[in-house]
């Protein structure tokens, strides 16, 4: 009779894949796992092989996943956090509520102003969850990419940019934020200001309310975040169009003018796996959030 053969990876040779991509090299990976160069190299050409595919491109620089070796890792993550969330769920939560870590991505100013109260309240009713908060730039695959990597259980995004979410996510809004103009108070023409603007702020949801503004230049100041943004302009350097959320803070110095009935919008939601959406820590963090963002709209 002939000898099954595994066609699939181990869990040990998944964990390998996750420490190659996180550590660059066999040999950091193998000290991070405690295996030698050689195991480690052995693993993954195992896993390259039952999966029929090359996984890590190997040079002078390290190893770099290549482009299915990047869908290895992120499944492997996400299969490996199942199994590290499994005895929690299977069990339910016990009198201490929820517990162990739960790992969330957002963007700057959804971590700042959204995030907190919705966390505040989780943890006072689950004292035992460990909230792992990861700030991401809302450019490329942003937020949703950290999901779909398998790096956060849940991601706070913009829903309508312009990079379509990665296939096999689910998303529910949360919020919709108006732009306003921004400028320095008391400003008697604040529209003929130099414009101080940031990567993220030009997404679909406001392209073409931007190429239609004849009075908007480009940009003078080119700034890393939102809040440098802010910060530049109660300096009197410029005018600026941000979302609400960039702007749940004001500076005295700064005067914040709506842009009329046409003003762009943008949808803020959250993003998960279909298992993390399942889980009892997602689902309550859903929960709060939804009750932050309606007590923000009133």
């Amino acid at each position: 009779m002939a000898r099954n053969e595994q066609h699939e990876p181990t869990l040990p040779e998944l964990r390998v894949l996750v420490a190659v991509d996180e550590a660059g090299t066999f040999t950091a990976a193998g000290a991070r796992l405690g295996l030698s160069q050689s195991a480690v190299s052995h693993a993954v050409r195992t896993c390259e092989r039952r999966l029929g595919a090359v996984l890590f491109d190997r040079g002078r620089h390290g190893a770099r996943p290549t482009e299915a070796g990047a869908r290895a890792v992120a499944r492997a993550r996400r299969i490996l956090r199942l199994l590290e969330t499994m005895g929690a769920e299977t069990r339910g939560a016990g009198p201490e509520g929820l517990t162990g870590p739960l790992r969330i991505s957002a963007f700057r100013s959804a971590a700042a102003h959204l995030l907190p109260a919705a966390l505040a309240r989780l943890t006072a009713r689950h004292p035992g969850l460990s909230p792992e908060v990861r700030t991401v730039r809302e450019i490329g695959r942003g937020t949703a990419g950290e999901v779909a990597d398998g790096r956060a259980d849940l991601g706070i995004a913009t829903l309508d940019g312009t990079q379509a979410l990665p296939p096999g996510l689910l998303s529910a809004p949360l919020l919709s934020e108006p732009y306003s103009l921004v400028h320095p108070a008391g400003h008697p023409a604040p529209r003929t200001l130099p414009l101080v603007d940031w990567a993220e702020n030009c997404g679909s949801y406001t392209r073409a309310w931007w190429a239609g503004q004849d009075w908007i230049p480009r940009a003078t100041i080119e700034a890393e975040d939102d809040s440098v943004v802010l910060s530049m302009v109660a300096q009197g350097l410029g005018m600026a169009v941000m979302p609400a959320l960039s702007l749940a803070v004001v500076p005295p110095s700064v005067a914040v003018t709506d842009l009329g009935p046409r003003r762009p919008t943008r949808s803020v939601g959250w993003v998960a796996t279909p298992e993390a959406a399942r889980s009892a820590a997602v689902r309550e963090l859903v929960r709060e959030l939804r009750g932050t963002a309606a007590a923000g709209a009133r």
